[in-house]
């Protein structure tokens, strides 16, 4: 029986992390394109906003990856060399995308951990814990706006699958994935993108 993790056209599980912590800009790119999808299930329009940030920083790399490929195969490679020349769009677009998967991987991670918490609760916790510090008073109320749509968890979990027992296997490994991810991508940036 299929899932929304069978769906996925990339899973954070399957993106190239080198032995130097390089992330694969191409599938990393995808898995966050599969990720976004995640936005769909929670049935809401207020989630418009949350998905248009996160396609909008995708974009942004996407096209640094399109312009000079051969300086963009890792997500590190394209920071550098965007750096190097003076420019930060995409390096910015790394950035709040970043920020975007870690909400979305502690959302997740509240979700799962606080199995009797509604998912409105989960989200506003994962919210305060990591988006909320960098939006300003203009931002802040149409992202929690966005926190109180959540649908109840037993709705969101029978759109992930039917099949209960395999959906929190697969999110479990896929949570862990994009958390490693998110650390790796989080320490980098601490160091190169001081600036923005």
């Amino acid at each position: 029986m299929s899932t929304f993790f069978d769906e996925m056209k990339m899973s954070f599980e399957t993106v190239p992390v080198d032995r130097d912590n390089k992330i694969s800009t191409s599938e990393f790119l995808e898995a966050s394109e599969s990720l976004v999808k995640l936005f769909d299930l929670l049935g809401n329009a207020a989630f418009v906003v949350v998905q248009n940030d996160l396609n909008g920083n995708i974009a942004k790399l996407r096209k640094r990856l399109l312009a000079t490929p051969d300086k963009s195969a890792t997500l590190q490679d394209l920071v550098t060399n965007e750096r190097a020349e003076g420019k930060k769009t995409a390096s910015e677009g790394l950035l709040w995308l970043t920020r975007g998967l870690q909400f979305t991987a502690q959302a997740m991670k509240e979700t799962i951990e606080n199995p009797t918490t509604e998912m409105t609760d989960t989200f506003i916790a994962a919210y305060k814990k990591t988006l909320s510090q960098y939006h300003g008073m203009l931002v802040k109320p149409i992202f929690k706006l966005a926190m109180k749509a959540c649908p109840y968890r037993k709705d969101f979990f029978a759109k992930l699958g039917a099949d209960q027992e395999k959906v929190n296997t697969q999110l479990k490994a896929w949570l862990a994935a994009l958390e490693n991810i998110v650390s790796i991508l989080l320490e980098f940036l601490a160091k190169t993108c001081k600036d923005l």
